[in-house]
């Protein structure tokens, strides 16, 4: 095995509340995001960038803000993937993935619909969770500062689908 990888199991518990309507699923978090405590934590992502403005909220800055967005708001935080080997925060290099385990957190919210943000996040769910949850996800193109290919403008377009629901 490269030396380079880790095996690293997720840090974070999942985050939602009984009334959380959407689920907002990423792959897994990033270095930043781990050192931080709480989801989206690299300053470049884009994640709190892209729900501020669809809501026509303010950016949240501090964990305690992330949080009380997402509860205003009826949104649930978690990712795909519960540990996997790793190389730093390069989704592209994950391998042995364990996945999350979905169900309780389905069972105990009110969420009826689930978003993956990005590829690696969208291929886990498929892969691991569709068929047990009996539910699909919609793919919203990734947050994260390594899809240069999206503007912020053109990510808000395409995830403007969260308010539907």
């Amino acid at each position: 095995m490269n030396s380079r990888y880790q095996t690293i199991v997720h840090p974070l518990p999942p985050f939602y509340r009984s009334d959380s309507r959407v689920l907002i699923l990423g792959s897994f978090p990033s270095i930043k995001t781990r050192e931080m405590g709480f989801f989206y934590g690299h300053p470049q992502n884009r994640f709190w960038p892209i729900l501020a403005n669809l809501f026509e909220d303010e950016i949240p800055l501090t964990i305690e803000q992330r949080k009380d967005f997402l509860q205003r708001h009826q949104i649930a935080a978690w990712d795909t993937i519960y540990q996997c080997d790793i190389i730093g925060s390069s989704d592209s290099s994950i391998r042995n993935v364990i996945p999350t385990d979905l169900k309780p957190m389905i069972e105990q919210s009110s969420i009826t619909r689930i978003f993956t943000n990005g590829g690696t996040s969208d291929k886990y769910f498929k892969q691991y969770h569709e068929r047990l949850l009996g539910i699909k996800a919609i793919k919203l193109p990734s947050s994260s500062p390594a899809n240069a290919k999206f503007s912020l403008e053109k990510l808000i377009e395409e995830w403007k689908i969260i308010l539907d629901f």
